[in-house]
């Protein structure tokens, strides 16, 4: 079953259900899909989705902190339940060491020397871990293997 299948499914069972904060979140991840869909006239795959379901989480993390920042902790309840619904469908990530030692393979494969190195790397890291780790941690892997 297809990504895009499993969260129209989790729909229907959260509408089933009565489920009325889980369904409006997966209604939000629908809309940003069908948005990408509409907007460059494609078909999304799963890794498209995982891209997709990867922004959302990013936004909603910066919600929560901003949101922490100004005590607001309903706020923070609200989007960190959202944050549990959308992380549902990421693939497992990958771990620190994991990142690190793609990176190096990476960074070695390309023959790169220094920081300025860094979009071409960034590039290359980027089409080979999307969806699988955290950009964030990837990008400081890249920085610590350059740098040495």
């Amino acid at each position: 079953m297809s990504l895009k299948d499993q969260i129209t499914e989790d729909m229907k069972t959260a509408m089933r259900a009565k489920e009325a904060d889980r369904l409006l979140t997966i209604r939000g991840l629908m809309a940003a899909m069908k948005q990408k869909e509409v907007d460059e006239r494609v078909t999304l795959d799963d890794a498209a989705i995982i891209g997709i379901v990867d922004k959302l989480i990013k936004q909603r993390k910066d919600s929560i902190s901003q949101f922490a920042a100004a005590g607001r902790t309903d706020l923070v309840d609200k989007e960190t339940a959202e944050l549990k619904v959308l992380e549902a469908y990421l693939p497992q990530r990958m771990s620190a060491d994991e990142i690190a030692t793609e990176v190096a393979k990476i960074v070695a494969s390309l023959g790169a020397s220094g920081p300025g190195d860094m979009g071409k790397v960034m590039g290359a890291v980027k089409a080979q871990l999307a969806g699988k780790a955290d950009m964030g941690l990837v990008s400081a892997a890249v920085k610590q293997a350059l740098a040495r």
